[in-house]
């Protein structure tokens, strides 16, 4: 299985219904560059818990070959295309999204646990 590329999904601290908003960012992002490809992607949206908060990720690979470099790029853009939409405009492309042939991945929860191994305190102490 080929690594994909890894995205955070920066919102606003105290954005109401956040899990909705990074859902619906990642699921659009992938499906249209998925369209704009003309390729199948593979796609998670994470909601990334740490002690005391949390953050959210999109993870899209190609399932069948190593992405090429323009890739991260693009999806990038993407999402900052669709981050100035509102929330409600975002709802709204997403039902469009669904219409059109998008099968939501649901937001998935996993808790990641600090390394303290490859913290830079280590390099500074020699």
């Amino acid at each position: 299985m080929h690594r994909g590329v890894e995205i955070d999904i920066g919102l606003r601290a105290g954005l109401p219904n956040d899990g909705f908003v990074a859902e619906a960012l990642g699921n659009l992002a992938a499906f249209e560059l998925a369209s704009r490809r003309g390729e199948r992607l593979d796609w998670q949206v994470l909601r990334v818990e740490l002690t005391g908060h949390h953050h959210f990720r999109l993870i899209v690979r190609h399932p069948d070959r190593v992405l090429d470099l323009g890739f991260a790029r693009d999806l990038q853009e993407i999402l900052h295309t669709l981050s100035q939409q509102s929330p409600e405009g975002l709802r709204q492309r997403f039902e469009e999204a669904q219409r059109g042939g998008l099968k939501p991945v649901p937001l998935r929860h996993v808790r990641e646990s600090v390394d303290l191994w490859q913290d830079d305190f280590w390099n500074w102490i020699g």
